[in-house]
């Protein structure tokens, strides 16, 4: 998969040559390696429950690539690391709003 990386929203084609807008909710590093949770850039903001990928960044060659985490022990780690990020981030936008 090729991605491009801008701002807060990236672009990947997948194997079929199919391409898929995301919006970058969070990132963390874990064992070295990055991870992101991502959604569709076009998700409905009003929907009750969101639909969050994460994916792990690893090196093909010379360029980063985005694959699925193929472990579940590695995947519920990442994901409470991430979901951590994302409280944090909301708790200090609130502070912001309330200054």
């Amino acid at each position: 998969m090729d991605q491009d990386y801008s701002a807060n929203i990236i672009s990947i084609t997948d194997e079929d040559g199919v391409e898929y807008e995301l919006e970058v909710l969070s990132s963390v590093t874990y064992k070295g390696a990055e991870y992101l949770a991502l959604t569709p850039a076009d998700a409905d903001d009003e929907a009750e429950e969101l639909e969050v990928s994460i994916l792990k960044s690893v090196m093909d060659g010379d360029e980063p690539i985005l694959v699925a985490v193929e472990d579940d022990d590695e995947l519920e780690t990442v994901y409470d690391l991430l979901m951590q990020n994302i409280f944090e981030d909301e708790e200090d936008d609130g502070e912001d709003d309330e200054s």
